[in-house]
């Protein structure tokens, strides 16, 4: 059995997806109810409460282990769930890391993820980190200001990144989790293009066939508004990517053509099939 957390969000819907199409028995984990696919058990639970998923470690044999945005900040103890895990009798784990822990290595949050990448390497004995760099879904943000006023309002609008759809980083850890090629890989994580906001903001009107105003907020604006759903050093980390990103952070990363053998998909693809999102 495989045991995928973060379970009803952008990534580990569709992994919990293809793992149950693959026929393996999976657990969906998540920390209020949600539909799940036919013949996949859930689990309600808070990943900052790892004794929650004792009873269902018991019986994994891999774990999927993404954690959600306030589970980055001070005080909390993800190393526990990968021990517990282990203690349990996991023998696989796949870490949804991240791509700052290279690129950014001396940030607060970069400083945790890498510890735990360290942890997950030294407690199982399978293994693999995906490391990606911003989400293209991250564009949901913008949904509602679509909506109603067909406006994109961000920060940085002519900072160009290689956004990487969630999807291609549900089917590499899938491929993590079902398969022994992939063990013990570091796998980077990035789309096929580097595409700023402002052009975002074009696929997405070419999506819903309807122009739609860009408006840039500035770093202040756009702090305030991600600390209410993050903690503040995690949004002022990715501010600092997406507004000055290194050279290392506009490289296309390999990930994606070295575990499923295609290209990454783009952002234009990702807008095409979410466009019912923002209509």
């Amino acid at each position: 059995m495989i045991v995928v957390t973060g379970a009803t969000g952008n990534i580990g819907g569709p992994l919990t997806r293809a793992l149950a199409e693959a026929g393996e028995r999976v657990t969906a984990v998540s920390r209020h109810p949600a539909p799940v696919p036919d013949g996949v058990r859930h689990l309600t639970a808070d990943l900052a409460e790892p004794a929650a998923l004792e009873p269902v470690l018991t019986e994994a044999k891999a774990l999927f282990l993404l954690l959600s945005g306030d589970l980055h900040g001070p005080g909390t103890a993800p190393a526990e769930l990968v021990g517990r895990a282990a203690a349990a009798g996991v023998r696989r784990i796949v870490l949804l890391s991240t791509q700052g822990v290279v690129t950014r290595p001396f940030g607060p949050t970069r400083i945790a993820m890498r510890a735990l990448e360290d942890v997950v390497r030294e407690s199982v004995p399978e293994w693999a980190i995906v490391r990606p760099g911003g989400f293209a879904s991250n564009a949901l943000w913008w949904a509602e200001s679509i909506r109603t006023g067909r406006t994109v309002a961000a920060p940085f609008g002519d900072v160009a990144t290689p956004v990487v759809d969630p999807a291609d980083i549900a089917e590499v850890a899938a491929a993590c989790l079902l398969g022994d090629r992939q063990i013990g890989g570091v796998y980077e994580l990035t789309g096929p293009e580097v595409i700023s906001p402002r052009g975002q903001t074009a696929a997405l009107s070419a999506a819903l066939g309807v122009p739609l105003r860009f408006h840039e907020l500035s770093r202040e604006e756009a702090g305030a508004a991600m600390a209410r759903s993050m903690p503040v050093e995690l949004a002022e980390d990715t501010l600092d990517i997406i507004g000055a990103p290194s050279a290392a952070e506009l490289r296309i990363g390999p990930g994606v053509r070295e575990v499923l053998g295609r290209d990454p998909r783009s952002f234009a693809d990702w807008a095409a099939r979410h466009v019912d999102a923002f209509r």
